[in-house]
């Protein structure tokens, strides 16, 4: 994939046929505006029939002509920034033109799915560059003057013609785009009232924009909306991860096994506002989604931890080759784990899951309890996971050390966290209180969670030196040392876990 793309800066404007470009060298640190150049583009745009790419602000096209003819794709980052990805237009079958190239269409299948990429217009552009020159040579900006003919494929095919100027930055700083704003602005010229030029061409078949705060929780409002925004949140987040997850970003595993997780916990602790059968069926399919991602970044985790037992570890202590047996291990299983997780992501039980959490947000199958003031409720409901973990730990507390004990400390790690997500939903209506028990069981779950690594990380080394070196006639020394240290931190934590315990709010 050629990603040079980076991120895109412009500002679009209307004109009518007669409109005279302004002096444009007056702008800040123009020199120059070089002789104008003239292109002709053709754009073909592609999205799902329901137009699911439109409502996510996204682009995809293909464009002919000019400098960078090829495959381009927009995401969104914020107001009036936009991250592009291109591709080479590359060559086809016959009849396979209009095929969208796989690593473009992998980055947009947490919205596609397995829904077929179809062009949804056509658009024809005459275009005019006038390239704003700085006092190095650089081109600061572009001022593109199109004329544009576009052809509505779907949905009552349609054309409409329009004329717009576009500015866009090149090596030039973001406030050009403002001076520029302001000296059109001067000449009556206003910012364009349409998103995009995909949005003008397929007209009132464009999708809206999601209404502003359709669900946001109030004091007085249903407790139901405080179930939604926590959810909306965390399908916005599994969204955003998918696309950093198929681009090998750092990070991104974890940051979506999080989300999963925590719309699986939230459901549990709001399981009497939704009807229990789908409940069951979400918690189900985000828990094999969350086992998927967790075998990724289970392996990340132990694989960091054990280099950092061994870089710590004076030399003369490492005998034999543990550092190779260990590493060689963590990047099989990495692998491994890798590929299963991609492989997850482009199942259909995947888009099916993403089916019925959009589902849910867009037409909750809500009971009565839904509609009670959150005030009331969710404060009890978060109450109940406190009692919860208050009964966890009272288990744990009289269970014997050993295997048994680290088996109730991960289950009150588990219910610190289940404590800590249903709090964090509670911060619109309580800020202060559900802050404090948040912090408390972050805490908790931060602790007991070392200590659960801590479990992790003996096991692989007891297996990896009762088999893998004793089998092969080699030194167990250090494994059985890296073991005592293991257990000596686990110890530690356990010991912190209960002085935090014994402070709680």
């Amino acid at each position: 994939m050629d990603s040079n793309g980076g991120v895109e800066m412009e500002r679009k404007f209307d004109v009518d046929e007669l409109t005279l470009l302004p002096r444009l060298n007056d702008l800040p640190g123009v020199q120059a505006v070089a002789e104008p150049v003239t292109h002709d583009l053709e754009a073909v745009y592609f999205d799902t029939s329901n137009l699911v790419l439109g409502s996510a602000k996204i682009t995809l096209r293909r464009r002919t002509g000019g400098d960078d003819a090829g495959w381009h794709l927009k995401l969104p980052i914020d107001v009036g920034h936009r991250r592009e990805i291109h591709a080479p237009r590359g060559v086809h079958k016959q009849g396979e033109a209009d095929a969208v190239p796989e690593s473009l269409a992998q980055l947009v299948r947490v919205y596609v799915r397995d829904a077929p990429l179809v062009p949804v217009a056509r658009l024809h552009t005459t275009r005019v560059v006038h390239a704003l020159i700085g006092a190095g040579g650089e081109t600061l900006a572009v001022l593109c003057d199109d004329r544009v003919q576009a052809e509505r494929l779907i949905h009552e095919p349609a054309s409409v013609a329009w004329r717009e100027w576009e500015i866009e930055l090149v090596d030039g700083p973001e406030d050009l785009l403002d001076a520029g704003q302001s000296v059109l602005a001067s000449a009556g010229i206003l910012v364009s009232q349409h998103a995009s030029k995909l949005a003008r061409a397929l007209g009132d078949r464009f999708p809206a924009a999601p209404t502003a705060n359709r669900h946001r929780p109030t004091p007085g409002g249903p407790a139901g909306n405080v179930l939604l925004a926590s959810l909306s949140d965390q399908i916005n987040v599994i969204r955003r991860e998918d696309l950093q997850i198929r681009q090998h970003t750092a990070g991104s595993v974890h940051a979506m096994r999080v989300a999963t997780r925590r719309m699986r916990s939230v459901l549990a602790t709001y399981r009497s506002l939704v009807d229990p059968t789908v409940v069951h069926h979400l918690r189900t399919e985000l828990g094999w989604l969350a086992a998927v991602l967790g075998g990724s970044r289970d392996e990340e985790v132990l694989q960091r931890r054990l280099a950092g037992l061994l870089d710590r570890e004076p030399p003369a202590l490492l005998l034999g080759p543990i550092r190779e047996r260990l590493e060689t291990r963590s990047e099989t299983n990495a692998d491994t784990a890798e590929h299963t997780l991609l492989t997850a992501l482009d199942s259909h039980r995947y888009f099916r899951l993403l089916d019925a959490l959009d589902t849910l947000v867009a037409s909750p199958s809500f009971t009565p309890v839904a509609g009670q003031d959150a005030r009331v409720l969710v404060p009890a409901l978060v109450m109940k996971e406190w009692t919860k973990l208050r009964r966890a730990v009272r288990q744990a507390r009289t269970t014997v050390p050993g295997p048994e004990r680290d088996a109730a400390l991960h289950t009150t790690r588990k219910r610190a966290k289940r404590l800590r997500y249903a709090a964090e939903t509670a911060h619109p209506i309580s800020h202060k209180r559900s802050a404090r028990v948040t912090r408390f069981a972050q805490k908790l779950q931060t602790i007991l969670g070392d200590q659960h690594d801590s479990v992790i990380a003996r096991e692989r080394l007891r297996r990896r030196g009762a088999v893998d070196a004793y089998l092969h006639g080699e030194n167990t020394f250090s494994y059985g040392r890296l073991h005592a240290l293991e257990q000596q931190k686990a110890e530690r934590a356990e010991s912190k876990f209960w002085k935090s315990w014994n402070r709680r709010p």
